[in-house]
């Protein structure tokens, strides 16, 4: 896990700033392996933390006590993800969808919410709460 130090005020509050956000943090690093970036936000958007949760070439595992327990310390209101599919297909797989519910579950214990998952592959991106999966 890696973390990013944030320089305040960032604002993720719509999918275009969390796409333009995201899309450079996921320049960074191997193409061949996913990697998951993870965004704490407050109840207006501002971005409070941001860590990185690497994988390998078959998938990154979401890492859901450890997102959780970020949540927890730093007073979430919202969590963003993105991670990215080098594969080159932007549509989340049913492993995706499962550990994104199961963090929404456990979220929800804080009063917070997954408020978006986005999957990169190349220039694509898809959101998984505009596919109505949040």
């Amino acid at each position: 896990m890696r973390y990013q130090r944030v320089e305040l005020p960032l604002k993720l509050d719509g999918l275009a700033s969390a796409r333009a956000f995201f899309a450079g943090c996921l320049a960074e690093g191997d193409p061949a392996s996913e990697r998951l970036w993870v965004a704490h936000v407050d109840d207006e958007g501002r971005c409070l933390h941001v860590s990185r949760h690497d994988g390998g070439p078959d998938g990154v595992d979401v890492p859901v006590r450890a997102i959780v327990l970020e949540a927890a310390q730093h007073h979430s209101a919202g969590i963003l993800l993105a991670h990215n599919h080098p594969s080159g297909d932007a549509q989340p797989s049913q492993a995706d969808l499962r550990g994104t519910r199961r963090l929404a579950s456990a979220a929800e214990a804080l009063d917070c919410q997954i408020l978006d998952h986005l999957v990169f592959a190349g220039s694509e991106c898809t959101s998984l709460r505009r596919l109505g999966y949040l």
